[in-house]
């Protein structure tokens, strides 16, 4: 049997079945497409979450480093203003028994003695007075200020209590007598002022302000 015996044997496709294999191929053409489009769409997805998780780490680096730099800038800025207000805590403090002992010569002299002295005593006087005043404009120059709290309210972190006062004229806890006037440079304590308090009065509040730093 020659070839175009074997042609006219076969049966010659039905149109419709003809159209149904076209449409068949194109579907299978068309879901591979799909599931190539798919799995770039997976893909790209993937590397976008990986990309905002490396994103989000470097910006809590970046907070981390920014959050650290400003603790160390202030950490040094109070360095730099405490070195500069407390340099001369140490030397402030030795001065202060010269301011004391100024003021035990001034307090010694007897005001009738004083008058009655001749213009040399008189003299000396005034230069003691004035050495006094110098030295205390001196240390309030540099911060150093005088802690002098009769009639004020008894504060225990800037004031030292020695004795009790009977007293029921002012409300208790009322300095009413200073011992030894104290000194502080900013709101750190030199030297707390000793005094006698009143009791027997109607209770004080509560003192001000907060905890003072005394390791001056």
């Amino acid at each position: 049997m020659n070839s175009d015996e074997k042609s006219k044997d076969k049966d010659p496709l039905d149109p419709a079945q003809a159209a149904n294999e076209n449409e068949a191929a194109h579907g299978r053409q068309g879901l591979n497409q799909g599931g190539a489009y798919v799995d770039e769409r997976i893909g790209l997805e993937v590397q976008i979450s990986e990309l905002e998780t490396q994103a989000a780490a470097l910006k809590d680096k970046y907070l981390r480093a920014h959050a650290e730099m400003e603790n160390t800038r202030r950490r040094a800025e109070k360095d730099v203003a405490d070195a500069r207000n407390f340099s001369i805590a140490g030397f402030a403090r030795d001065m202060l028994a010269v301011a004391d002992n100024l003021g035990r010569a001034l307090e010694a002299v007897d005001p009738a003695i004083r008058e009655a002295a001749d213009d040399t005593f008189k003299t000396l006087l005034e230069g003691v007075e004035l050495t006094n005043r110098e030295l205390a404009k001196t240390l309030e120059k540099h911060g150093v200020r005088l802690l002098d709290p009769l009639n004020q309210k008894f504060d225990p972190n800037f004031h030292q209590a020695m004795f009790e006062v009977p007293d029921d004229t002012v409300p208790a806890g009322t300095v009413k007598q200073v011992v030894q006037p104290g000194y502080a440079i900013g709101d750190r304590v030199l030297r707390p002022a000793m005094v006698g308090i009143a009791k027997g009065g109607p209770k004080a509040g509560s003192a001000n302000g907060g905890e003072v730093d005394k390791s001056a």
